[in-house]
């Protein structure tokens, strides 16, 4: 399969305030964000030519650059601004959009306070995370040997890009063995998330999700708990042993670019996509390309 590298594309990037031609949208070697990870950013859909939920996204990444440190120079009403134009400039109606802040390359070292903070917004045409047909089977997680760390020993509650490299580990070994993605702990052995998706699952017909203090809150995963509960399902938010996995009747993921997928598979513990997946597949498939939702108990 032929890949477009993305670096050299046609279109147009928001760099710093103004719309640039895609392959000058360039950052020098020794940028402190390469070097110290001291980057954030943010992962959204467009559908129908709406970014949805732009305006959570838009805080989170101001509240994530804080987070390490940095105050991000544009507001939200001029990050959501431009994350438009960038659509726009594009003529993208449905796809997938990353903005994305980090500190330049003023100062290079550990230390880095003089750097300025740039940001930019690029916007493509994406699918499905993974393909149409394993997202219907449900996909396959390897469980893997990296855990989310402690909160006390890195800034879990941002999007921050050096907290994923771990992810880029696991998924890989996962996939050089057969798996679409791997299922991570975190640092207690609790059941945590997978490389960029939230995990939920179905035991006893209630729906249950890990508590969030470790690893990102998923704005899609606040999204899914909402339609969950318009639907008179039973959310329970709690720390889940590995073992309980085991037992679950269904099991999901949900994330911007992974939406709603089903899991097949995690090690050797199999599950079939049941009617809770997915009937939040379709109030999810509903809501975000702003459709009226049916809310009667399902």
């Amino acid at each position: 399969m032929s890949i477009i590298p993305f670096d050299d594309r046609d279109g147009h990037i928001w760099f710093d305030g103004a719309l640039i031609p895609w392959r000058d949208a360039k950052v020098h070697v020794l940028t402190h964000g390469l070097h110290y990870a001291s980057c954030v950013f943010e992962g959204e859909r467009i559908y129908n030519g709406s970014i949805f939920k732009s305006r959570e996204h838009s805080e989170r990444l101001r509240r994530s650059a804080e987070l390490l440190g940095f105050t991000i120079p544009f507001s939200a009403e001029e990050i959501d601004a431009a994350k438009l134009a960038t659509c726009r400039a594009a003529n993208l109606t449905n796809g997938y959009l990353r903005p994305v802040a980090w500190r330049g390359s003023e100062m290079m070292g550990v230390a880095a306070q003089q750097n300025r903070i740039h940001m930019a917004v690029a916007c493509w045409e994406w699918p499905s995370y993974f393909s149409p047909e394993a997202r219907m089977k449900g996909i396959h997680l390897q469980l893997a040997r990296w855990r989310r760390p402690a909160p006390d020993t890195a800034p879990s509650e941002a999007k921050a890009a050096g907290l994923y490299m771990i992810c880029t580990l696991s998924k890989h070994e996962a996939e050089q063995n057969g798996f679409q993605d791997a299922l991570m702990l975190d640092y207690r052995g609790y059941v945590a998330e997978a490389t960029g998706a939230n995990f939920f699952m179905v035991k006893d017909g209630v729906l249950h999700t890990p508590t969030p203090d470790c690893f990102l809150d998923g704005i899609t995963r606040r999204t899914i708990i909402d339609l969950a509960r318009q639907r008179g399902y039973q959310v329970v938010e709690r720390h889940i042993l590995l073992e309980e996995v085991r037992d679950a009747t269904e099991v999901f993921l949900t994330g911007s670019a992974a939406e709603v997928t089903p899991v097949g598979r995690i090690g050797d513990w199999t599950y079939i996509p049941g009617q809770v997946c997915r009937t939040l597949m379709l109030d999810y498939d509903t809501l975000v390309n702003g459709r009226p939702l049916a809310v009667a108990a399902a």
